[in-house]
């Protein structure tokens, strides 16, 4: 990783340290839903109230514009970690000043002010140059926790030493947001599974017919280009989709629910990959010695087009492999469908994930590099 880890830190006994972390947890009515990201900071901040240290922690929570606001308080998260481990202190929502997201000079000062050492544990966060990011590593002795330290060891070694077949999964609505994951990927994987909405524009690439279903027209061409370069991608061999008069999200608005080829009519919308396209691809994970899964397969939130993703999640908790879930709505999936603790590894990044398998490095980790030794 050739950035520095806790082990690098001097004698922390008495001294204060600031733990940026990833505490963005799924909220409902101001009840936490999934503490798996508080829970996955604990190595990182036990292993520093045993060495003595005082530790204050900090993170944000949605997206809130600059100012406080109630329902993105981290309250809830704080009651949560003092249940956890009550020796730490966590400060509230990064993203109440504006100076977080603008990286500002003034507010890194003002997180800053009165610490020792900077620990950066939020791998989830790492992409962006945030100011609680970038900015600590610039005045205080800085390293990586626990968490970051192995969700770029487990990703790296995806990139440069899997064990093989290596199978990827990639799903989600669009090409365009994953293109650059995509080509990286397809350098280095035996065959890559492509699913989700952004399947049709692969199908509409090999001259299908996607009738309503997500379309990106503007990607097409390179869809095409990646097929013809690459022998390596699997598409679905059918489709589940909703005719043109049902409503995603709600089963009793009526609409037909209909098992087709890949050849999707005009008014039809393409919503899951089919049980055949299950089948085939879970043979082809079956036979994988590394697996990573990004994206859904289809509205996984709407049962009628959750059974795709269903069989993947099951198919890639069976592989005897290495299985690592991208984080994001893949994660969120295989939580739902109660598989996500017999993976090898599930990532807490969904960004982050992706731009460190696409580019090899982050923000966050550049800055630990560069950070001040003393």
């Amino acid at each position: 990783m050739n950035v520095p880890t806790l082990e690098d830190l001097p004698n922390l006994n008495g001294k204060r340290v600031l733990v940026r972390c990833d505490f963005n947890v799924p909220l409902e009515n101001g009840v936490i839903t999934d503490d798996l990201r508080i829970r996955a900071a604990l190595p990182t901040l036990r292993h520093l109230v045993n060495e003595g240290a005082l530790v204050t922690t900090c993170s944000h929570l949605g997206r809130p514009k600059g100012e406080p606001d109630p329902q993105f308080s981290l309250t809830p998260v704080r009651e949560r970690l003092q249940e956890l481990i009550p020796e730490v202190q966590l400060m509230e929502n990064l993203r109440f000043n504006a100076g977080e997201t603008d990286n500002s000079p003034a507010f890194v000062e003002e997180l800053i002010e009165g610490q020792d050492f900077f620990v950066n544990d939020a791998f989830g966060a790492s992409h962006r140059a945030h100011a609680s990011i970038v900015g600590p590593p610039k005045f205080l002795r800085s390293a990586a926790g626990r968490l970051l330290e192995q969700e770029v060891e487990v990703l790296n070694a995806l990139r440069e030493k899997p064990k093989r077949p290596f199978v990827g999964i990639m799903g989600g609505s669009k090409v365009s947001d994953k293109l650059g994951v995509i080509e990286a990927l397809l350098e280095v994987v035996d065959e890559l599974i492509v699913g989700g909405g952004m399947c049709f524009t692969f199908l509409a690439a090999q001259g299908k017919p996607v009738g309503s279903s997500l379309l990106e027209e503007n990607m097409i061409d390179k869809c095409r280009e990646l097929l013809a370069t690459h022998d390596s991608i699997k598409l679905p061999l059918d489709i589940t989709a909703l005719s043109s008069d049902g409503v995603i999200g709600d089963p009793l608005s009526g609409g037909e629910v209909r098992q087709m080829g890949t050849s999707i009519p005009d008014g039809w919308m393409g919503l899951d990959i089919g049980p055949g396209s299950a089948v085939e691809f879970c043979d082809v994970i079956a036979e994988a010695r590394t697996v990573l899964w990004n994206g859904p397969m289809g509205v996984f939130e709407d049962e009628r087009f959750a059974a795709g993703t269903r069989t993947i999640a099951e198919a890639v908790k069976d592989c005897r492999g290495f299985t690592v879930v991208g984080g994001g709505d893949s994660a969120a999936a295989a939580q739902l469908f109660g598989v996500a603790d017999e993976m090898s590894h599930v990532s807490t990044g969904g960004g982050a994930t992706l731009e460190l398998i696409e580019n090899g490095d982050l923000p966050g980790l550049a800055a630990l590099r560069d950070s001040v030794e003393s």
